[in-house]
């Protein structure tokens, strides 16, 4: 039965109600839902519009509404469209005319926005607990790190050394901001649309700061008709999941290409892997690839939502139905992949010796030699040349810098001593570095423990 049938002189075609209704998607909402109604009701009796035995049966039946849900004894229809008049068709058939009272003084306008702030606000919560489990992975592994040596990339080309661990935490500072956005969209997120009707208000006297405190919201939004028509906060929630999940993607490709055998740095465990069907040698890093495929699909969802809101005149129109499949599938696929992540590094195996290795063949020493010579007097520029020269120079003879001898350094400069060897040694390199933030041992044993510190 439609609630709205008074209006109506003709059903509408069964394709229409299927192609209507919500429910295959919304109802993971009946949680939230049956809260708000909650809520709502224990308002309504507190302020006398309807009575305190009604209010107060309704809400025991919504409670075993609830209970029957999660038994799995309930069974939703697509004749009652959508989540909303589900429940409401189910308390209204328990008991009877006092179950249609629970809507007075609201509209499914405001019942889904305050649906969708709770299931959000609950999800921020889920993914917050799974980004610092993955910030603990990250800085447990850097500090069984801090003495491995691995060469440090800019356009793909072996740079300067660095240590892992330094590179793990950059990947730590990254995590740490995306938490902080999920925290800022909170924000957003935690102020109450409940009460503001279809898009201006009611003419009962209720009480929406009760309500805010029923519901833990922080506070309540100002404008009905904002308060039903915009989902700016949704739209946010994705952009922070599409942001983590580009942050995910980033490490992953790094892990894809450390697990190759050109490359040998790394190798996922057996149990994050997969075979070939034909190639019996092949294991790949199949876990690491979808998380990688699966951002593609979080951009997408951000770009649903945005398209979805960007035409629309105020306020509520039926476009904003389609807002909770992009919402939904953004933080399932954030949730996954995060969840798998960690779970995946922490298993991992580093091979040590051949990330040194890798450091040590490839003139990362390069930058370090030429900062000797401005030791010397030398400016930086005219120093750049004459290593540039010597790089050449090792590359056409097939060895390192650090294996030239001092005749050969002579050649190119005078000013070079016994004490260069020292100085382009791989971890003398890497000590040597003083500015703060940098991959010296001493200071990324200091970024350890300001971490530390700030938990």
């Amino acid at each position: 039965m439609k609630l709205w049938k008074g209006r109506f002189s003709k059903a509408a075609t069964s394709s229409a109600d299927e192609f209507n209704a919500s429910i295959e998607f919304d109802q993971r909402l009946y949680k939230e839902d049956i809260t708000g109604s909650i809520a709502h009701a224990r308002m309504l009796g507190k302020q006398g519009i309807i009575t305190l035995e009604e209010s107060q049966l309704i809400i025991k039946t919504l409670q075993e509404i609830l209970a029957d849900i999660e038994a799995g004894k309930v069974k939703f229809t697509i004749e009652s469209e959508d989540i909303h008049m589900n429940i409401e068709t189910i308390l209204t058939e328990r008991i009877g005319a006092t179950g249609k009272k629970l809507h007075t003084a609201r509209s499914r306008n405001d019942q889904i926005a305050v649906d969708i702030r709770l299931y959000l606000k609950k999800e921020t919560a889920a993914i917050d607990k799974l980004l610092k489990e993955l910030l603990d992975a990250l800085e447990k592994l850097a500090e069984e790190h801090v003495d491995t040596v691995m060469p440090g990339y800019t356009h793909l080309q072996r740079a300067q050394p660095v240590t892992l661990a330094y590179h793990l935490l950059a990947y730590y500072q990254m995590f740490s901001r995306d938490r902080e956005r999920f925290a800022d969209c909170l924000k957003r997120i935690d102020r109450l649309p409940l009460g503001s009707g279809a898009l201006a208000g009611t003419t009962y006297n209720t009480d929406r700061d009760f309500l805010a405190d029923e519901l833990g919201f922080a506070s309540v939004l100002p404008n009905g008709m904002d308060a039903v028509a915009d989902r700016d906060f949704a739209v946010e929630f994705i952009n922070c999941c599409a942001v983590t999940m580009m942050h995910l993607s980033r490490f992953c490709e790094e892990l894809i290409l450390w697990s190759s055998v050109e490359f040998s740095f790394v190798e996922i465990d057996d149990s994050f892997s997969t075979g070939s069907s034909i190639m019996p040698q092949k294991k790949n890093p199949d876990m690491a690839e979808l998380i990688r495929g699966k951002t593609g699909r979080v951009y997408g969802d951000l770009m649903n939502l945005l398209t979805i809101c960007k035409g629309l005149p105020l306020a509520y129109n039926k476009d904003l139905q389609e807002d909770k499949i992009p919402v939904f599938d953004a933080a399932d696929t954030l949730k996954a992949s995060v969840g798998i992540f960690t779970e995946m590094i922490l298993t991992m195996k580093v091979k040590e010796d051949n990330m040194e290795h890798a450091a040590k063949y490839g003139y990362m020493n390069a930058t370090d030699a030429a900062d000797y010579l401005v030791s010397k007097g030398i400016p930086f520029r005219d120093c750049h040349e004459i290593i540039g020269k010597i790089v050449l120079y090792c590359i056409n003879k097939g060895i390192a810098i650090e294996e030239m001898t001092m005749d050969e350094f002579k050649s190119f400069s005078s000013e070079f001593g016994e004490d260069i060897y020292d100085k382009i040694a791989i971890r003398s390199c890497i000590s040597a570095k003083k500015s703060k933030g940098s991959t010296s041992f001493e200071s990324v044993k200091a970024q350890l423990e300001e971490i530390k510190a700030n938990k």
